[in-house]
């Protein structure tokens, strides 16, 4: 008699899923209540209706990419000269975001939620994009704590401290901004294939909250989003029919859930009138992205020797091409009757030396008051310690709640495809190699062990920071630039990088602490992140070359036959 062969399988709960969708996160009874039937029904819907639209824009970026390193620079489309040309506006702001001088961002944490929403900002923009490391813990954790704020019942209970942190009565208004659509979701499979990460974060988030977030955050709006990381009016199109869906499904009006989009790549500049256009039923703006405009300039001009970055702190809102598109910004979303945004304050709080200290927050209220007086709406600060600072720089508004009517920027016309590409002026330090490998090794470190946005150098990071590290390290090494700020004549070459990642992860072993050093994942971050900086071809994202290493399929045991 031949004995049957048979596979292990632990007696282990699963969740309760439609046809053709598989769970591979662990279970936990309370992601069940998040991860119900219906939500990952709604889910899989958005996937299926939307994944080929999703495809053909990723394409099209590929095609994009390949004509840039042929020698093509991004500019506007002549075909749609109509839309930037035409009277149109987009639908009117809702009275409960008219006034958004000043927001705070960070993870979907549970104590970063109550301790953000009862900030003083006006928005609180939580996180499943760049400051959030995206494991199955980590967002599954989010979407309940981002139901648990939006129905009011958050607490949290602080052990160390023996403190507890609940909402105050007068909290921030909620937006949420899932990832971009270049990111899979590889623990939840939709038809075989992992499902589209933005499509989880938005489709799991809306079908739990819209009801209350109308009734209590948005007076009959919402809810609201901020959409990252788009190059192509073609991807706003995308996001409108995915509103639409939604709307249609929770029998909503047409134009209740409203969007922010980050102009965070160099394409999407040349963008703005179009991607407006394609969302104007649910636009609430557009805000500059710098940290990420700065690595897209870089991604995008990879194959273009003659457009090198300097050392990236001397590329600020001074330079020309960083001033240009912020007015253009403004100009563009004031002409069609929306917030236009400023950008991130990254800085913390240096409590132990107060010169420093007051240094770092004369540089944010100077920026600020440039913002405001440049005709932004409002801005983004990273720490609730910014908070009075910029609401002083923005009482500049006066009683107003913004300056969508009151500063047109219509000198702002004149600005060319030339201004917004003009090469950043600058030198190139030894030091700044240093800084991008210490600061990029130190991220990816944090990000494989569940932290997305960490305090690095009294300044709040999160993955944007290292995406200007690697990619500016990687082209420095491709073309072997000049350090000719060191005036030493010194080129950057492979074995100077080893060097200085030699030297750099004894510095890093030094201020972090030896026990620290061993217990992170310090080593593997180094391997990866020099990996990255000395490939023969730039990856078009960190966070998508590394995201395998933090997937955790379960059950573990379970057969793959």
């Amino acid at each position: 008699m031949e004995l049957e062969t048979s596979v292990y399988r632990p007696n282990v709960a699963v969740y309760d899923s439609p046809d053709g969708v598989e769970v591979r996160g662990r279970y936990d009874q309370v992601f069940a209540k998040i991860l119900t039937r219906e939500a990952l029904g709604f889910v899989a819907e958005l996937q299926r209706e939307f994944r080929g639209h999703v495809r053909y824009a990723m394409e099209c970026r590929r095609e994009a990419k390949r004509r840039y390193n042929s020698g093509a620079v991004p500019g506007f489309d002549p075909s749609t000269k109509f839309i930037r040309d035409g009277e149109w506006v987009c639908a009117s702001v809702p009275l409960s975001v008219a006034d958004r001088r000043v927001e705070i961002t960070g993870p979907v944490e549970r104590k970063m939620i109550i301790n953000a929403l009862n900030s003083g900002a006006k928005v609180f923009m939580a996180d499943f994009e760049d400051a959030l490391s995206p494991s199955w813990e980590n967002l599954m954790r989010g979407q309940v704590n981002l139901k648990d704020a939006v129905d009011g019942s958050i607490t949290f209970h602080d052990k160390a401290r023996n403190k507890v942190y609940k909402l105050n009565d007068q909290v921030a208004k909620l937006f949420v901004r899932p990832r971009g659509w270049h990111l899979p979701e590889a623990h939840i499979l939709i038809d075989g294939e992992p499902a589209t990460g933005c499509l989880v974060d938005f489709g799991l988030y809306f079908f739990h909250n819209y009801a209350k977030f109308r009734q209590t955050q948005g007076s009959g709006f919402g809810p609201f989003f901020y959409l990252p990381k788009m190059e192509h009016s073609r991807e706003a199109k995308i996001w409108n029919s995915v509103f639409e869906r939604a709307e249609k499904m929770a029998g909503i009006e047409r134009g209740s859930i409203r969007a922010t989009v980050l102009i965070e790549t160099l394409p999407a500049v040349f963008q703005m009138n179009e991607i407006l256009y394609e969302l104007r039923d649910h636009s609430v703006g557009l805000n500059c992205g710098r940290w990420d405009y700065i690595f897209s300039y870089v991604k995008t001009f990879q194959a273009h020797p003659d457009r090198l970055l300097p050392d990236r702190v001397l590329v600020g809102m001074g330079q020309h091409f960083m001033r240009s598109y912020s007015v253009l910004l403004i100009r563009t979303c004031h002409k069609r009757g929306v917030h236009a945004m400023g950008g991130m304050a990254a800085q913390i709080p240096i409590r132990d030396d107060p010169k420093a200290n007051e240094m770092a927050l004369d540089l944010v209220k100077k920026d600020k008051l440039r913002e405001v007086r440049a005709g932004h709406d409002g801005t983004w600060a990273a720490h609730p310690g910014l908070i009075p600072i910029c609401m002083d720089a923005f009482s500049h508004m006066g009683n107003n709640p913004n300056q969508i009517k009151s500063m047109k920027r219509d000198d702002a016309s004149a600005i060319t495809e030339e201004d917004l590409l003009q090469i950043p002026r600058g030198v190139r330090t030894l030091e700044g190699l240093r800084l991008n490998t210490r600061v990029g090794i130190q991220y990816l470190a944090a990000w494989l062990t569940g932290s997305g946005s960490v305090p690095l150098y009294n300044l709040m990071e999160d993955a944007a920071t290292a995406e200007i590290s690697r990619v500016q390290n990687w082209q420095w090494i491709r073309y072997g630039v000049e350090l000719d700020g060191d005036g030493l004549g010194v080129r950057v070459s492979k074995e100077l990088f080893g060097r200085v990642v030699e030297e750099e992860m004894e510095r890093i072993e030094k201020e972090v602490g030896k026990d620290k050093f061993k217990k992170g994942m310090y080593k593997e971050a180094c391997k990866m992140f020099t990996k990255q900086c000395t490939a023969a071809e730039l990856d078009d994202f960190l966070t998508l070359a590394v995201y395998d290493h933090i997937v955790a399929h379960y059950p573990i045991n379970a057969s793959r036959l």
